[in-house]
């Protein structure tokens, strides 16, 4: 088990890989094959766990199959623990019962890392362990690189992300995340299903974006020989299958957009998007808190989670709160009575300074940015329990249908949870000619400097020309539901792959072996 000496077959390596490199030679010369093509294991450490006292008390040899994270040599025995994708158990090795050969090579060419199928019967130490042991192993990989510090493990979230595969092998926790996301979408689907939702998928590279305030990523399509986005929202192609005739559909997908990144922001990420034909805004409030709450009961087995310090409670019904009465509320601005950019920027400042926040405008600072930076500074971070904010002006909602009555706001609303907005959703807009107008009136924002705002979507608007009925939307962001189910603070640690820059870049800290 020791990793000395040897000459070394690349000067560029790691002391410890070029150690593992010649014990590779060694088993090579004694006809073992250091990377096995195919195991022959019997059972998941989890089902050894579960069944221990039958296992025990049949007697019969069983083989399981996993990563050795310890190992204490005695001499004459050895104790190790072996680790597969469902749980640990500990080995157990004896020099008189696998052979003086077998237990010679253990020692001197098996390294923590190393993944083995360990064949034997169960038992129970003196001390109370459940405990293989082994009458024969195999090796079935070996490992070139040995493991993190074991007091200390992976800890730096650079070297966490550049190398997820070493966070995942030695960090409990850091699977559990990912258990728990994939929980929570299985549990959002099988939600959707049963209420009659079908999944569809609409195309990623598009012509023409739309569907969110957002810069795209632009490709070229050589085949056409056209400009084409990666898209940054599904909204408009799953309105068009409204038109066509499908009542409920939605789409888990991911969409990208081409912004800055930061703790609740990744360029690319994961959506939920999903429309329900003869609903309005308020069927889906409905909808959501009824789907978190069963979400929330199939994940966590409550209605209850905990983020940030703070527990809240998913029953329904949530709390609803009119977004001009919140950012009163939390600023003392009342956009409402401020039609005017320039009036708003300077009550928005002046609150800024009088409540010491640093909210992110200028004087160039479009009406709706406007409003949308002060709901994010002022408000949002004060709503815990589960609310729904309703009721946004129309500037800042351009694909929402109007509130009867009061032109200058729509019928939109989005889930705030423990401070997480979870997501938006409206009333969908569908008259074409009003459509029509919004779009132009965003291609003027655009002109004015507003590189978020969507561009003239003509398709779009003839379909709406066809026909839609009155319709409910949702988008749900995935990676902050994760987050939020996960009690974890950077997207970054809810995504398994996060965007990073290049290593070799200057300026990018690394952290451990390979992490530049």
């Amino acid at each position: 088990m020791s990793d000395d000496g040897g000459h070394a077959p690349d000067d560029d390596l790691p002391q410890q890989t070029r150690v593992r490199l010649e014990k590779v030679a060694r088993l090579r010369d004694l006809g073992v094959d250091p990377y096995t093509p195919r195991a022959a294991r019997t059972h998941t450490i989890a089902e050894v766990r579960d069944r221990f006292a039958a296992l025990e008390a049949a007697g019969e040899p069983i083989t399981i199959a996993g990563r050795l994270e310890r190992w204490r040599d005695s001499g004459k025995t050895g104790f190790g623990d072996l680790r597969d994708g469902s749980g640990k158990l500990q080995i157990y090795l004896r020099r008189d019962v696998i052979g003086e050969e077998p237990f010679a090579q253990f020692k001197a060419l098996i390294d923590l890392n190393d993944f083995l199928q360990a064949t034997g019967t169960p038992m129970v130490t003196k001390t109370g362990e459940p405990t293989l042991a082994v009458t024969e192993y195999r090796l079935l990989t070996k490992s070139l690189t040995p493991p993190p510090d074991k007091w200390h493990g992976v800890t730096d979230p650079e070297t966490r992300y550049r190398q997820r595969y070493v966070d995942l092998a030695v960090n409990e926790g850091t699977r559990e995340v990912f258990v728990t996301r994939s929980r929570v979408i299985s549990a959002l689907r099988a939600a959707l299903d049963r209420r009659g939702f079908l999944e569809v998928e609409t195309p990623v590279l598009q012509p023409l974006y739309g569907g969110a305030a957002a810069r795209p990523f632009t490709t070229h399509y050589n085949a056409l020989d056209q400009t084409f986005y990666l898209r940054i929202a599904d909204e408009l192609y799953l309105k068009r299958l409204i038109v066509g005739g499908f009542e409920r559909v939605y789409e888990i997908s991911k969409d990208f957009r081409n912004e800055g990144v930061d703790a609740r922001h990744s360029p690319e990420f994961t959506m939920l998007e999903l429309y329900q034909a003869y609903a309005d805004y308020e069927e889906i409030m409905r909808l959501v808190e009824e789907v978190m709450h069963e979400i929330t009961l199939a994940v966590r087995g409550t209605s209850r989670l905990t983020f940030g310090g703070h527990e809240v409670d998913l029953i329904p019904p949530w709390r609803r709160l009119p977004m001009r009465e919140a950012i009163l509320e939390w600023s003392g601005v009342d956009y409402g009575a401020l039609p005017e950019q320039g009036a708003l920027y300077e009550a928005a400042v002046a609150a800024g300074r009088q409540g010491g926040k640093d909210l992110d405008i200028n004087p160039e600072t479009v009406w709706p940015r406007i409003v949308d930076e002060l709901f994010k500074t002022f408000v949002r971070p004060n709503l815990v329990e589960p609310t729904f904010v309703y009721d946004y002006p129309q500037a800042l909602s351009p694909l929402a249908k109007g509130k009867p009555g009061d032109p200058a706001t729509v019928e939109r609303f989005q889930p705030v949870v423990a401070g997480v907005e979870l997501g938006n959703a409206y009333s969908e807009l569908n008259d074409p000619q009003e459509q029509l107008a919004r779009f132009r009136e965003q291609a003027r924002d655009r002109a004015a400097g507003d590189e978020e705002a969507m561009p003239i979507d003509e398709d779009y608007v003839a379909a709406l020309r066809y026909g839609m009925p009155p319709t409910g939307g949702l988008g749900i962001g995935i990676d902050r539901l994760a987050m939020l189910f996960t009690d974890q603070h950077t997207i970054r640690d809810v995504i398994l792959f996060p965007a990073l820059r290049s290593a070799t870049t200057p300026g990018v800290a690394g952290g451990g072996e390979g992490a530049g």
